[in-house]
Parts: structure tokens; sequence; C-alpha cells
């Protein structure tokens, strides 16, 4: 008899799991934009968009110790240096990738970029994860580029 309720209400709790996951997939679908809306171009919202970049050649290695260590406190726990995902994507490679500006932004304007970037939208539906904002600065958003440079094997 034991068994019997044991059994019943392990069946209950799937299926209970299981109708949930199913309601919360369709309304994330219904609050994921459509191609043509993540096209449409947004205003600027916060006035801080990194436009333009210079990158240092060779790399600034004081930049890159310093970026390493903020990746170590900011963004290990979510970021791996493979390729492989944790909660966020992996970072090898990016910078072969992306540009120095889409990343630039991406750490210090996250809002920004997940209402006009397609692509920013899309690493956001591939990770079901909101990067949180760790409150970047610029300063420092160009040194944790640099370690990611250097993490790509650029000299």
């Amino acid at each position: 008899m034991f068994k019997n309720v044991t059994l019943f209400a392990a069946l209950m709790f799937l299926a209970l799991a299981a109708c949930t996951s199913k309601k919360e997939a369709e309304e994330a679908a219904k609050k994921s934009p459509t191609p043509s809306e993540a096209a449409t171009p947004q205003p600027e919202v916060h006035g801080t968009e990194v436009k333009s970049l210079e990158l240092t050649n060779p790399l600034n290695k004081d930049w890159v110790t310093t970026g390493k260590k903020i990746y170590e406190t900011k963004c290990l726990a979510c970021h791996k240096l493979t390729n492989e995902k944790l909660v966020g994507p992996g970072w090898a490679g990016v910078t072969k990738k992306r540009t120095p500006v889409w990343i630039m932004n991406m750490t210090t304007n996250l809002e920004m970029m997940l209402e006009k970037d397609a692509e920013a939208q899309k690493l956001l539906e591939e990770c079901l994860v909101r990067m949180p904002n760790q409150n970047v600065s610029q300063e420092d958003a160009r040194k944790i580029l640099e370690f990611m440079r250097s993490n790509d094997g650029e000299k």
C-alpha cells in the first residue's frame, strides 16, 4: 500500500512539473520578440553607448592582468574561458566572433543591447538567463576585453 501511495505521489509531482514547464515555455514564447521586432532600430537608451574603440597592439599586459582579476570576481561564475556554456556562453573565440564595440556595449550597457541588438537577443534566447548587471565601468570593461583578446591568443 505504501509503495502505491509513494508511486502515485511521484507521478503526480512529475505531471505537475510537466504542466508548469509547458506554461512557462508558452509565456516565454509570447514575450520573445519576433525577428521583425528585433530588427527594428531602437533609440539609444542610456547615452553611454560605446561607438568606437581603439585596440592596443601589442596587448597591454597590465590591463590583461587586471581584466583577469575582474573576470574572476564578476564573470567566472557564469562564463568559462573555453567554448563550453556554463550559465552564459563560453568566452573562447569571442573576440573573433564579435567586434570590440559590441563586447564593450554588452558588458557596460546590457539593457540597451537587449532592446536593440538582434545578436544579444539571440544569446538571451539560447542561454535562457539574463546576464545580471555587474556595474562594470567602461574602464574595467576595456580591461576585460583585453583579457578576452589574450584568452583568444592575441599578443
